[in-house]
């Protein structure tokens, strides 16, 4: 009687954890940002098309990368398990497949940006325990079964082999059960070592900004009624698109930023170099392309940083450019149109939102911001380079996979009030939303009710065109079903057109619309 299947597979398993747990503390301990698995998870996300993200953002919004993560957990188990079957027929069978996957490790964490030789530690520490692991595993499983040949072929007696099998069981438990504890503690002690987060998180908090304030809503930007989105967007509930798995952690004092390509002076300025300079603060609408129509994937904030146009100025920007390739920390890069990073918007390296320093996830230490123009073309978190160009010498991360290159926002509106199959009491309807066209501004808004005739509605009047305006209208409706649409037109005349289009491949387009019913009070 042979060991079971089920021994090998956990043998496979066990020996896989274990690998993945000292790979984890390597990266931690040498401080490198990426984990093998991370860098894996981030490179298969780079490669997925644009339109699959765009469905999976729909469909499960913020838990798309900790499902992708789940996935290649689950594959990988699959694998161990695998790796751990063939080893009952062959020692170097096992080793392919572990060969296999570090190989697959080694070419994503090369692909990250930055990465050197040192970056594949974690990789090679990660498959000789794989193979040790596995080895010390199946040791006893393998003499066992030769044990159990060796006993039929001398036709003893049957009655020994539950015996034998037993002491082979609690060998195999036991080693089991020991290294499957180190890995936990390996990864423990390497969540432990990787506190660097932890500590930028508290550097953070300790920072004092000169010249940085809260900002104060504008008299005119708040129309009289609840449930309208607030006019400022609290940085908790600010929405969150990147493709970073694991965010940057920079210190401070370890950011500078490059600004390079076609310039007559290159320069290289540091954090301290950079919150020295003159401030400018504004507030500014963020709004993401892959925000349907209606959408909550925009929000309003008070920005505080530098103007880049000045430090490009500095840096003399040479003629024929029309572009400037902006790189992460991370490696994610965008292509953002010279002409809105040197006109008269405020688009900034900003170090500050809403009054303080940067959450780590929206980009501390700096980030650019710059008002209307899409994120995926000019919101850089984590920047590190700012690389002067022309958009025909470079392919940007988010241009790669079908979306325009150069992203200005286009003008959309919304209902906030009421919600979607609210019950509202029969009189009076009061309406209300949000409406935006950035850097042009918002002249006037319209609903429809029913599919009625277009009727102007009160618009807040903030004072600046960068930002989203609230608008607020009322209705006298009869009990029943209703629907409600929403329009806007801006300050050149431009009417926000009706017809349907997604996000790809820059924007969508079309009416907001709300379903609600009239009830008798």
């Amino acid at each position: 009687m042979r060991t079971s299947r089920g021994a090998w597979s956990v043998a496979g398993l066990v020996a896989g954890a274990a690998g993945l747990a000292t790979s984890y503390c390597a990266a931690m301990v040498m401080t490198i940002r990426d984990s093998p698995v991370v860098a894996v998870v981030e490179q298969l996300i780079r490669l997925v098309p644009g339109a699959v993200i765009e469905k999976a953002i729909r469909l499960v919004g913020a838990a798309d990368k900790p499902l992708l993560v789940l996935g290649v957990v689950v594959a990988l188990g699959a694998l161990f398990a695998w790796a751990g079957r063939l080893a009952r027929r062959s020692w170097w069978m096992p080793a392919v497949v572990f060969g296999v996957l570090a190989a697959i490790g080694a070419v994503a964490v090369l692909a990250q940006r930055g990465a050197g030789g040192t970056d594949l530690v974690p990789v090679a520490v990660g498959f000789v325990t794989w193979v040790v692991c596995l080895s010390v595993l199946t040791d006893p499983l393998r003499r066992a079964d030769v044990l159990a040949v060796e006993h039929r072929e001398r036709a003893e007696p049957a009655d020994d082999l539950p015996a034998l099998h037993r002491h082979t069981r609690r060998g195999f438990v036991l080693r089991a059960g020991l290294m499957s504890a180190v890995a936990v503690a390996l990864g423990v002690f390497g969540r432990a070592v990787g506190s660097g987060r932890r500590h930028v998180e508290k550097s953070r908090r300790l920072l004092k900004l000169d010249g940085v304030t809260e900002g104060q809503v504008p008299a005119g930007a708040r129309v009289d009624l609840a449930d309208v989105s607030p006019w400022r967007t609290p940085n908790d509930e600010f929405y969150l698109i990147h493709t970073a798995l694991v965010v940057p952690a920079i210190e401070p004092a370890d950011w500078t930023l490059r600004i390079t390509g076609m310039v007559d002076r290159p320069m290289e300025i540091t954090y301290a170099e950079l919150v020295a300079r003159e401030l400018t603060q504004s507030w500014i609408t963020l709004n993401c392309v892959s925000n349907e129509v209606g959408g909550d994937l925009i929000g309003n904030a008070w920005w505080s940083g530098v103007r880049i146009a000045d430090l490009l100025a500095e840096a003399g920007v040479q003629e024929g450019a029309d572009a400037v390739k902006q790189t992460s920390d991370d490696g994610w890069t965008c292509g953002t149109p010279l002409e809105a990073l040197t006109d008269d918007r405020d688009a900034v390296l900003a170090v500050a939102m809403n009054g303080r320093p940067l959450p780590i996830e929206h980009g501390f230490p700096v980030r650019t911001i710059v008002p209307g123009l899409y994120g995926y073309v000019s919101a850089t978190k984590w920047v590190r380079e700012l690389e002067v160009t022309r958009f025909e010498d470079f392919e940007a991360y988010w241009t790669t996979k079908g979306w325009g290159e150069r992203g200005p926002v286009k003008m959309s509106s919304r209902v906030d009030v009421p919600r979607t199959d609210a019950d509202v009491p029969a009189g009076p309807v009061r309406f209300g939303g949000v409406a935006w066209a950035q850097h042009t501004g918002v002249a006037t808004v319209e609903i429809a009710v029913d599919g009625g005739e277009w009727v102007p509605v009160e618009v807040a009047r903030p004072g600046t065109d960068d930002t989203w305006v609230q608008w607020v209208g009322e209705m006298e409706l009869e009990p029943g079903d209703h629907a409600v649409r929403v329009r806007m037109t801006d300050k050149t005349g431009a009417v926000q057109t009706g017809v349907e289009a997604g996000v790809l491949p820059d924007g969508a387009t079309g009416w907001h619309e709300r379903s609600f019913s009239v009830v008798e009070a």
